[in-house]
């Protein structure tokens, strides 16, 4: 007969014994209770990693229109393809997505698990889309005259991005 082996539990102290090593972690007093995080230095770091972004793409913008012809088309056209290809591939996701969610919506209200109140959607919808409507409007003409002038001064990058972004599209 063979003899009854004990089972042998795994308790937290032995798991954190065996763990802590591994993933450098001290066993300590202070490392059983959870620290906040600070908020301050979790905002400053993202302002940090915004402003460095928008330098790297302002510099990169105004060293496009220093380069030769053929670069700018180069650039251009691999920077409109790789735009064109990620907004076909997110936008059926995203429309996946959504119409499913709409679908689902639609099934539950007939079953009689949701009740929705269409008019007030409606109304809601109607309300925000005129607001949109309002602040683009406002707004546009000075983003609008931007890009005029980014076209006019980058024809050769502004031409291959175009080609580019309709071959991502269609090559998605």
């Amino acid at each position: 007969m063979h003899g009854h082996r004990q089972k042998k539990c795994l308790t937290f102290e032995k798991f954190q014994k065996f763990i802590a090593p591994v993933v450098f972690i001290p066993i300590t007093e202070k490392s059983q209770t959870m620290a906040k995080p600070k908020t301050d230095d979790a905002s400053e770091d993202a302002k940090k990693i915004v402003d460095d972004a928008k330098n790297i793409i302002e510099k990169a913008i105004a060293d496009i229109g220093k380069t030769s012809a053929t670069k700018q088309l180069i650039l251009g056209t691999a920077s409109g393809w790789i735009t064109g290809f990620l907004t076909m591939k997110i936008g059926k996701v995203a429309a996946v997505g959504i119409g499913s969610g709409v679908i689902l919506l639609h099934l539950a209200n007939q079953k009689g698990y949701v009740d929705i109140n269409w008019d007030k959607i409606n109304k809601r919808v109607d309300k925000i889309s005129d607001k949109i409507e309002k602040e683009t409007t406002g707004k546009s003409p000075a983003w609008f005259d931007k890009v005029i002038y980014f076209v006019k001064d980058n024809s050769y990058y502004s031409a291959g991005f175009t080609g580019g972004f309709f071959f991502g599209i269609a090559s998605s």
